[in-house]
């Protein structure tokens, strides 16, 4: 979702990542690796613990809200897999 939306505001090649996504990017990775539901997590939009920093969890909802509806196009599989695990029941 950051290489989409890294591609169309800014100055990059498809593929790659300015600065601040990059950065953007590991910090996503790094709360990812920290998660304490591990394996079993969820979307983080339904999660009552909130790992980001307020400044950066703008920042990724931001991307999220351009990125989301472009993913049918981009990654199909893995957008209908998401929308599969957020309408499921818990």
């Amino acid at each position: 979702m950051i290489q989409i939306f890294c591609s169309h505001h800014h100055s990059v090649s498809r593929g790659e990542l300015c600065k601040d996504c990059f950065s953007l990017y590991m910090y996503a990775i790094k709360r990812l690796d920290c998660c304490p539901f591990g394996s079993e997590k969820g979307n983080c939009s339904s999660c009552k613990i909130h790992c980001y920093k307020p400044d950066m969890r703008q920042q990724i909802r931001q991307v999220m809200r351009y990125s989301g509806p472009r993913m049918l196009w981009y990654h199909p599989i893995s957008a209908l897999r998401h929308f599969i695990r957020e309408v499921r029941p818990q």
